[in-house]
């Protein structure tokens, strides 16, 4: 069953189109890849999901992202509970300057939906479900930015875990991590995508193999292709599809 689905999706940057028409479905409770070269709109389709694109000036959307059937782009969608519900992680860790539990209960906080003991439990689910909380539990109170990148990682992943999403945005989540830190996050995505929807950008098609269910290759703007991930590396029905997976362009 599709979680979040696009129809005839079209961004433009003032009057450059970046996308042209993407029509998909991301399955619910499963792992979706986004590949293709470096410009191709990948993560500005990934940011269609959030509405993280708003923020970009001159930047204006066509067509429609539905989240459970509803068009997240109608005028009466409150963003502030869509990125609650479609949560973000982003290329390079991004923890904020405070100690490991600040950072965890960040999101609980600004929305106000959990205080006191509640907090501290929902802080340590997080961290738990992060695969983090046996590194950090005795260095609650320590400063985030101590913790190696890796962990860093994990830790973002926690603080979007902590306000109970529904889907997991990646950017590239892996990009900024030695092969080490990149194996541990990859084994959380497949613990995760048992109770989230996780959407991944990624420059490693290798990663892509082993991590998702389904892939989409984006090509100047364009889905050319987009099926099961098996079906994408070992039969893609189109040429480009082909060539950029074994290297011949791209």
């Amino acid at each position: 069953m599709s979680k979040i689905e696009t129809r005839d999706l079209r961004l433009f940057y003032k009057d450059f189109e970046a996308l042209k028409g993407i029509t998909m479905c991301v399955e619910e409770k499963r792992i979706t890849a986004l590949i293709g070269p470096s410009g191709c709109g990948k993560s500005t389709y990934l940011r269609c999901f959030n509405r993280m694109n708003d923020t970009i000036p001159g930047a204006r959307v066509e067509g429609e992202v539905l989240l459970d059937g509803q068009n997240i782009y109608a005028e009466n969608v409150d963003v502030v509970e869509l990125r609650q519900r479609v949560g973000m992680v982003f290329q390079r860790p991004n923890p904020f300057p405070q100690s490991v539990y600040d950072n965890a209960a960040f999101g609980p906080r600004v929305l106000e939906t959990a205080k006191g003991n509640k907090l501290a439990d929902l802080v340590e689910q997080s961290l738990r479900d992060a695969a983090l909380w046996d590194v950090v539990k005795d260095k609650l109170r320590s400063s985030a930015l101590d913790l190696s990148a890796g962990e860093q990682q994990r830790l973002c992943i926690a603080r979007v875990l902590a306000v109970k999403p529904e889907i997991i945005l990646m950017d590239e989540p892996c990009s900024a991590l030695d092969p080490a830190a990149t194996l541990e996050i990859e084994d959380l995505m497949h613990a995760l995508c048992e109770h989230y929807t996780i959407v991944i950008v990624t420059h490693n098609m290798q990663q892509a193999a082993r991590v998702s269910d389904h892939t989409g290759f984006f090509w100047l703007g364009e889905l050319i292709e987009y099926d099961e991930t098996s079906t994408i590396f070992t039969r893609p029905t189109q040429q480009l599809t082909e060539d950029y997976i074994t290297g011949r362009l791209g």
